[in-house]
């Protein structure tokens, strides 16, 4: 028997569920909630019971809104306890956009640090005249003009930008309705201009405009996504010893400008770099131009050691004038008698050293002044590494000149370049600011191990022998070597021995085997007043007193070697020249 339902029966089609729903099986049990209040509904309707209708809607809502304020309070938990280090809630490591620029040992050099923007919207303000007095008191800095601009308008504008934590908390303690501020990511150089010239800047928007900020700005960028700082190859000990020991010599010679670069000769890493005045925005070790003079003897002498064109027993003719058509050529020590390669290398004699460069030829000349990076840009990250002034031929007068110095213009990066090469057993390393050397450098071998073994000889004997003009660079026990330079400088048509450069490059320690830890030092001081203006005099000290203060920092023992005692008096020879 079949059994009828008496009661008319609705067709009610089932709720529908959204996809997220379905999809999403751990709210299950809130879609299984919502159908259970849905088919309540139903049933206070469906029995006429409106009040239990109402009480199950009031519970509905209520529910509702527990289980949104639960979700919200957990995501804002979250955020406040999960905050990337360095950043605000709701942003990045990323957001740093640059990351923290250090020495080689993790010195800071440049960091970011959270300044703010003051802003002002004036409808809100309640007493214009009282805010402007107060803000002024609270922020004496506050550019006035802009400030009364802002209050008279009619909308929220940026007031000043820049305010440290300090000054921001000055101004929020005044508690003036319509002032408000926003963070600002802004970079800081806690040095000042201390190593400023190697820094470098980044805008306000935070790209590199200069220095290393510029040289390495893509990876910089990457740290900071990464919270990586980014070393430099620079020892902040050591520049500052090189910062102190070059302010000193410019006063001490009344210098109009001075430069100073340090290096490991056999990773080209710069450990020091600096142009005094350090508040001029010109880097001269990089962009400045000069004919630096008699250090280039190291650069000839090289030549003809290397070529087989001379050792240490050619002889040179210089008692008298070279005469170059009519052009004359003379050694600002005269000699006036025949020399050997040592005595033209210690008495810094022009006609010898002229004699050797005509004889190699153009060919030759040119070969290694390009070998050793004369005829380029200095290789190096920085993008202020400037061209060199060439010469445009190269004639026997020109060869002569570019013997000793003259005729050629480069910037103390080069030169120092070239000298690392000289000294570190022939190898030419492109120099490089980043710690642990250049990426993939291309290495050349630019002289043979032999020449670099006989360049070394001849700087440490140019410091120790009483003929050399180096004996002002003593470093004692660090037997160190070098070549003085010294040059007048072209000025209103000639070359005025009231302008001059004096400089001194060195090395220490000049022996050991030629892959031992071994340093290069270039000072250059330009236009000194005092006098003697020659590199001996007002180059020289400052190297010795250098090379003295960063040896403990660079592990550099100090001894005896066959030209010294450890406490640096030099033990006499068989062969000593009395000094001229």
């Amino acid at each position: 028997m079949t059994v009828h339902d008496p009661s008319p029966r609705t067709y009610r089609p089932a709720p529908r569920v959204s996809g997220a729903l379905r999809l999403l099986p751990s709210w299950r049990w809130l879609t299984e909630g919502i159908l259970r209040i849905e088919h309540a509904f139903e049933r206070a309707r469906a029995e006429a019971r409106p009040e239990e209708d109402t009480r199950v809607r009031i519970f509905f809502i209520m529910t509702v809104f527990c289980v949104v304020f639960s979700v919200l309070a957990v995501f804002a938990g979250r955020a406040a306890l999960f905050v990337p280090a360095g950043g605000a809630p709701g942003s990045s490591v990323g957001q740093l956009t640059r990351a923290d620029l250090v020495d080689r040992n993790g010195q800071i050099l440049a960091t970011n640090i959270t300044h703010y923007g003051l802003y002002i919207d004036p409808r809100e303000v309640w007493d214009l005249d009282l805010a402007r007095r107060q803000i002024r008191r609270a922020l004496p800095e506050v550019p006035v003009e802009r400030l009364d601009r802002v209050l008279a308008g009619k909308r929220r504008l940026v007031v000043m930008n820049g305010l440290t934590p300090a000054q921001r908390e000055a101004v929020h303690n005044l508690a003036l309705g319509g002032v408000t501020f926003e963070p600002e990511n802004r970079r800081s150089y806690p040095l000042g201009d201390a190593t400023s010239h190697v820094i470098g800047r980044a805008d306000t928007g935070g790209v590199g405009i200069s220095g290393s900020e510029l040289a390495f700005d893509s990876e910089i960028r990457a740290g900071g996504a990464t919270g990586e700082p980014f070393a430099l190859s620079i020892d902040l000990r050591v520049q500052g010893v090189l910062e102190t020991e070059l302010a000193a010599a410019a006063a001490e010679t009344g210098a109009k400008a001075a430069v100073g670069i340090i290096t490991d000769v056999q990773t080209g890493e710069v450990l020091g770099m600096a142009s005094w005045p350090f508040d001029q925005s010109k880097n001269l070790a990089v962009s400045g131009h000069y004919e630096m003079g008699s250090v280039f003897k190291s650069i000839t002498i090289a030549a003809g050691l290397d070529t087989g064109r001379a050792d240490m027993n050619t002889l040179f003719d210089a008692s008298q004038t070279l005469m170059i058509g009519n052009r004359r050529i003379d050694d600002f020590h005269a000699q006036n008698r025949v020399m050997t390669l040592e005595d033209v290398y210690l008495h810094s004699s022009n006609i010898g050293t002229s004699r050797l460069a005509i004889e190699m030829g153009p060919v030759v000349m040119e070969d290694y002044f390009r070998r050793l990076g004369f005829l380029d840009a200095a290789q190096i990250e920085l993008k202020e590494s400037a061209h060199p002034i060439r010469p445009r031929e190269w004639s026997d007068s020109t060869l002569a000149s570019l013997s000793f110095g003259y005729g050629i213009s480069i910037t103390p990066a080069q030169m120092v370049a070239a000298m690392g090469a000289l000294t570190n057993g022939g190898r030419f390393l492109p120099l490089s600011l980043r710690k642990g050397g250049a990426r993939q450098p291309q290495v050349r071998q630019v002289v043979s191990e032999e020449t670099s073994l006989t360049v070394l000889d001849l700087m440490r004997r140019n410091v120790v022998r009483p003929a050399g003009s180096g004996g002002r660079a003593v470093a004692p026990g660090l037997r160190l070597g070098g070549k003085t330079g010294s040059a007048n400088k072209w000025f209103e048509g000639r070359y005025d021995p009231m302008h001059a450069v004096g400089t001194f490059a060195a090395v220490f320690p000049t022996d050991g085997p030629l892959n031992a830890k071994r340093y290069a030092i270039l000072i250059l001081i330009d236009e000194p007043s005092s006098y003697p203006r020659t590199g001996g005099f007002v180059a020289a000290p400052a190297v010795g007193r250098i090379a003295d203060r960063i040896a403990p920092f660079l592990g550099v023992e100090r001894r005896a070697d066959r030209w010294s005692t450890a406490d640096g008096r030099r033990i006499p020879q068989p062969d000593d020249e009395v000094a001229p």
